[in-house]
This record gives C-alpha cells, structure tokens and sequence, in this order.
C-alpha cells in the first residue's frame, strides 16, 4: 500500500526526487548556467529553473548558487554531484546496453569537435546519418579549445592525436588535409610572394587565435626539422570563414586547411605558397572514453563515419 504524502509528511519523511530532476540538477550544475542546460534539455530556463527549486525545497537544502551571472553549486551541490555523476554515467550505459538489441539505435550523440573537422569531416555526412539512424538526435558542439569531454557530458570528440589525454581511446580519421599557405593574385601582384618562411616577417599575414589566447605561429618543416614562424599582419581571427573571406579579398596571405581552400585554388582565386615547406597531412582522431561502455549511437556513427573518411 502506498501511503498519501500528507502520510510521508507526518512522518518527517521527504519524499525522493525523482531521477528526471536529479539528471536536471546534474546538467545544471555541470554547464553551470541555466541557458546551456536548458538548451540541451530542451526545455525552457525558467521552467528549468523552477523544477530546481523544488528539488532544492524537498530535499531542504540549497544545491546552487544563483546570480545575474553565473551559476556554482554550493558544497552540497558539489558532494551531490561527484555521486550522481557516476550513477548517472552507468544508467545511461545500462541503456546503452538495451539499446544496441534494437534494429535502429535512438536517443541523443553529444560529439565536440573543433570547427574545422565539423566543416571537412562530419557535415558531408550529416543527412547519411540521419537516414541511417532517424531516430538518433546528434547534437555538435564546435570547439577549438582542448575539453574535458566527460566532465562536458560528451560521448566523443575530434582532436588531433598529440592532443588527447592517454585514458581515451583513439581512432584515427584519414586522411586528413593538410594546411598550406595561400594568396590572392592581387596581392602577389602587388607585394609578390615569400621564397622561404623566413620571408613571411616581410609580408601582411592573417593570423589566427586560438580560444586561450594565444596567437598561432605558422609550422612548416625546413630539412626535414620542424618550423614555427611568428608572423604579423593587419588581421586577427578566430573564425576559418572570415579567414578565407580575408585572404580572398587580397589583405594577406592566410594559413589554411587544403580541402576548404580547394574549389579557390582550382579556379586560380589563390596561389599555393611555400608549398615545399608546408607539414605533411595531420590526422584527426575521434576519441572517446575508454573505461565505459561505447554508446549504441556512438557505435552506429564510428560506423557510417570511419568508410566514408578512409574511402
């Protein structure tokens, strides 16, 4: 027999939240903002918001700290969370379990990626995954800083293979493009183009930034040694498309991967430059956690993804 809440109530008992709301708080505290979370939820901030109050109210205890601005939990939030989190990894794998004996996986691919692979690697591929798994939501979060995937509640992500911390496994993604330097001929026209790297002190290059801060110095490979040129110019970007928009136009050479420069390189809009001096191709890899069980989305995505990149 179950007994009335009024029943729990009289007996100072509080009633258990339910695992919907635990999973909220979870998302929440691990985005720490109500916005992000509530996007991933798909559900609105406020109604997110308002069931975390109640959470907070049952349970007789603060989780969070809110401002204007940010979001932390509090101790108890803290405590709260470094036990839910691994509770809620092995519910989810448990799932994953029971899902890999249907006949079309389901449910939701979270993968970070740097902008660039998102662009040369997992957009063409998009609608095939779609037909394939219809009932899979995939959901790419591009990001060119390095990422805790598992504190972000990522299943997997792309990153080049020096990058990657050793409790992952990697699968490599060939072949990759390489960068190469480029000019438009109205700029070659007028200022003419480097010979060597250390030329490029000598011209207006558009140089890129990276998430942290720090400006990336050009690598090229000079008998058979490594390289790295800081070079100056009269922009500095973060975004590939406004870079190819720049180069484009004549303001500078810019340092680019091969494959988006490609249809401009074969209708002569931009000249190779120092073609003998740029690295080999880089693979990217996809990486994932090695000490949980791979997601049945996860597996039917490596699928569709790792033919389509080799062929």
């Amino acid at each position: 027999m179950t007994r009335s809440d009024n029943e729990v109530r009289a007996h100072g008992h509080q009633a258990l939240p339910d695992l919907g709301e635990l999973d909220a708080f979870a998302c929440v505290a691990r985005h720490r903002s109500f916005r992000k979370a509530a996007a991933e939820r798909r559900v609105s901030a406020s109604a997110l918001s308002h069931a975390l109050r109640g959470l907070e109210a049952r349970m007789g205890v603060r989780l969070l700290n809110r401002t204007t601005r940010s979001v932390t939990p509090t101790e108890a939030g803290e405590r709260l969370l470094a036990r839910l989190a691994p509770a809620l990894r092995e519910i989810g794998e448990a799932l994953d379990e029971v899902n890999l004996f249907r006949d079309t996986p389901s449910g939701t691919l979270r993968l970070n990626v740097p902008r660039a692979a998102a662009r040369l690697l997992l957009a063409p591929l998009f609608a095939r995954f779609h037909q394939a798994c219809p009932q899979v939501r995939l959901e790419v979060v591009t990001d060119d800083g390095l990422v805790d995937i598992v504190a972000g509640g990522f299943d997997a992500g792309i990153r080049f293979g020096d990058s990657l911390a050793g409790d992952m496994v990697a699968l490599p993604l060939t072949p990759a493009s390489r960068l190469i330097v480029v000019a438009a001929p109205a700029y070659a026209a007028l200022h003419g183009l480097p010979a060597t790297p250390d030329e490029l002190k000598d011209h207006a290059c558009i140089g890129r930034r990276f998430p942290g801060g720090a400006v990336y110095d050009w690598e090229f490979v000079r008998h058979g040694r490594p390289l790295a040129v800081q070079v100056n110019g009269p922009l500095l970007l973060d975004d590939d498309v406004l870079i190819l928009g720049a180069v484009l136009d004549g303001i500078g050479l810019a340092y680019m991967y091969e494959a988006m420069v490609a249809d401009a390189l074969a209708d002569g809009r931009l000249l190779r430059v120092l073609d003998s001096y740029c690295l080999p191709p880089l693979d990217f890899f996809l990486y994932y956690p090695g000490r949980r069980q791979m997601p049945a989305t996860l597996r039917a995505f490596i699928g569709l993804l790792r033919p389509a990149v080799a062929g």
